[in-house]
């Protein structure tokens, strides 16, 4: 794997030869077209498909006028946000207090009982860890997940963040610094990369494969056209092999892209593409470096870092 020492990402350590024993076990990458597939749930308000990974569960929404949705026993934190500047705008209520959030925005909602209502038309993005065993339930590739798939490690939640847990909410609006890969903020479970996208095909001279060890990525692609680009390691068993993947795919969607894979995403639309990454739990390769994660005073690492 040749890295291009001019992507910000080069400097991680998920970006290099891993120290790791070597996987003997591979599933493939996991597609949900969201755009090609009925929804889970349908009303004259909105739509909304549930996809899972291993440890996290996906809620996309497309709202018509209006739509609100409540947990009256969510058992842990969970991420809302409003990907575009002119969607919906949200009231969030947690304990009796209720908080607007605008659009172009993302919120965690603390555990126990809560209540989300969007006015307008537009897109919303629900996330939650898999002990939301309800909404597991719901997703659309659930049968998928009937075992744990391998070289995944299982959710294990960060700590608290400071000051315990409450509704805490920021804006997707941050100024660019070429220095820092995307726009990051985690939870005790959950990291968002916010990405504005570009117009255009990606400069096939410039791609960035690279792999994890012991994490998914979930893809979620909101405009444009990509080809997610696959390739596993070949093993001295060769029944386990698994054969390139280049799947072209639309929007909106997601992939779950496993590791150990050598993975990249080339947009290919001639207009705006847009990806969003998101990991559960959170990563500490991104988390170490200074300045990434935006919110990372809020809530620290293991170990007492932030």
């Amino acid at each position: 794997m040749v890295l291009d020492r001019s992507d910000v990402r080069s400097s991680l350590a998920s970006y290099g030869a891993s120290p790791r024993p070597t996987a003997t076990d591979f599933v493939p990458c996991e597609y949900v077209r969201f755009y090609d597939t009925e929804p889970q749930e349908s009303s004259a308000s909105a739509r909304t498909w549930y996809a899972r990974g291993q440890n996290f569960v996906l809620a996309y929404s497309e709202v018509v006028s209006t739509a609100e949705w409540v947990r009256t026993a969510q058992p842990d934190e969970y991420t809302v946000f409003v990907p575009d500047r002119d969607g919906p705008s949200l009231e969030i209520t947690v304990d009796g207090s209720t908080s607007q959030l605008g659009p172009y925005s993302i919120a965690f909602v603390p555990p126990g009982e809560s209540r989300i209502r969007a006015s307008g038309a537009g897109r919303v993005v629900r996330l939650f860890s898999v002990r939301a065993e309800d909404l597991v339930r719901k997703c659309s590739n659930a049968a998928s997940y009937t075992q744990p798939h391998p070289n995944v490690a299982l959710l294990e939640p960060w700590p608290d963040p400071v000051g315990g847990f409450k509704l805490r909410t920021y804006s997707l609006d941050v100024p660019k610094d070429p220095t820092r890969f995307g726009t990051i903020f985690r939870s005790s479970n959950i990291m968002v990369n916010y990405g504005d996208g570009s117009v255009g095909p990606r400069d096939t001279k410039r791609m960035s494969p690279h792999s994890h060890d012991d994490f998914e990525q979930c893809s979620l692609v909101l405009q444009g056209e990509y080809v997610h680009h696959i390739r596993f390691p070949w093993t001295a068993n060769l029944e386990k092999w698994i054969d390139d993947d280049h799947t072209q795919i639309g929007s909106p969607s997601i992939a779950i892209i496993p590791p150990p894979s050598i993975h990249t995403s080339q947009a290919i639309g001639s207009g705006r593409n847009q990806l969003i990454d998101i990991f559960s739990p959170p990563r500490f390769d991104l988390s170490e470096k200074e300045g990434w994660v935006l919110n990372a005073a809020d809530y620290p690492m293991p170990g007492g870092r932030r």
